[in-house]
């Protein structure tokens, strides 16, 4: 006897290869009382670490995933191939709705 298959709804789109952009109504702003960073959406607020600013500061609406990375290693060189990295970030930050 086989068992059913389970599905799972949801509503993750993949990262798309265009030019990212913040999502309507998200904003960064540095936080003195924080002492970083934020983005700022309707629904609430987040807490970024230097390396998520740095990676959301680049997205524009004119920059690609790898257009991205590949500004930020031109910035820092000296942290070699993190293309891979700044991707994935791209990735969570776009299933959560924060870039489009």
């Amino acid at each position: 006897m086989t068992e059913p298959k389970v599905e799972y709804a949801t509503d993750y789109k993949p990262l798309h290869d265009g030019a990212l952009k913040l999502s309507r109504g998200h904003r960064i702003q540095y936080e003195t009382v924080q002492g970083c960073d934020v983005l700022l959406y309707p629904e609430g607020v987040v807490q970024l670490s230097e390396s998520a600013a740095m990676i959301l500061k680049t997205v524009d609406g004119a920059r690609t995933a790898g257009e991205i990375a590949a500004t930020l290693m031109a910035q820092f060189p000296e942290a070699g191939d993190i293309s891979g990295d700044v991707r994935s970030f791209l990735e969570v930050a776009h299933a959560r709705g924060w870039i489009a």
